[in-house]
């Protein structure tokens, strides 16, 4: 019961690795409050809306008076240049991005003296897939966003990022190539990020601040060229 009667405010909270999170912390003693546009138990919003977050922050405080970890989650739209309009993108990062930061400003006054923000990006944030702008942008706002508020909330409050890879959400049976490309030799879980999430916010972590942390089973660090394990690049593109 590491998290015994401390509030945790999640983004996103309702599905895949945002439940998750919630249900770990949850185990674990922890007062949860969920924000996003599915049903859940606490609060049914959309966090690219101003007003959805203030009066979500203020539901949360006017129930706890205290934060003492954010988890930043919510994701955004994934939209790509040939498609996606200004207004696309804009969601994206009020969702993504911009969500994190209003949030923090507004529970500045509330944040306990060993609080913890752990926000949500993706190794999106450093490689990218062609027509994922949106999402991609989006992720390199919230790492980049992670260490300003490290230093500007320093000796208060730590603030880290968790980059997850590939992680599936549908309980999918994954084999061959799909498991093969991860050095670890299978795809990812929710849980694989949630214990993450989890350590960072706990007083283990209490010397990691301003950091970003991959989880994504060795993916990254993999260097394929064309006829290394039997991969092989096909040049032609859909225009």
């Amino acid at each position: 019961m590491r998290f015994k009667d401390r509030v945790v405010v999640i983004t996103g909270g309702a599905n895949g690795i945002g439940k998750q999170i919630a249900l770990d912390f949850e185990r674990e003693g922890a007062k949860v409050c969920i924000i996003d546009r599915n049903e859940n138990s606490f609060y049914m919003g959309d966090v690219s809306k101003k007003k959805d977050l203030e009066d979500f922050a203020k539901k949360v405080l006017n129930r706890h008076e205290k934060i003492d970890v954010l988890v930043n989650n919510a994701p955004p739209k994934m939209v790509g240049i040939n498609e996606g309009s200004y207004e696309d993108i804009e969601e994206a990062l009020r969702a993504g991005a911009i969500s994190a930061y209003y949030l923090t400003k507004l529970f500045m006054g509330h944040f306990t003296n060993d609080a913890s923000i752990i926000n949500i990006s993706s190794t999106r944030a450093n490689m990218s897939q062609s027509q994922t702008e949106s999402y991609t942008m989006t992720k390199g706002a919230i790492s980049a966003l992670t260490h300003a508020l490290a230093m500007s909330l320093a000796g208060r409050v730590r603030v880290n990022t968790v980059l997850p890879g590939w992680i599936d959400t549908t309980d999918t049976q994954f084999e061959g190539a799909d498991n093969d490309q991860h050095m670890v030799k299978r795809v990812g879980r929710p849980s694989d990020i949630s214990n993450v999430v989890l350590f960072l916010a706990s007083n283990e972590a209490s010397f990691i601040d301003g950091q970003e942390i991959v989880v994504d089973g060795g993916m990254m660090k993999t260097m394929i060229y064309s006829g290394d394990e039997g991969w092989k690049l096909n040049n032609r593109r859909t225009k």
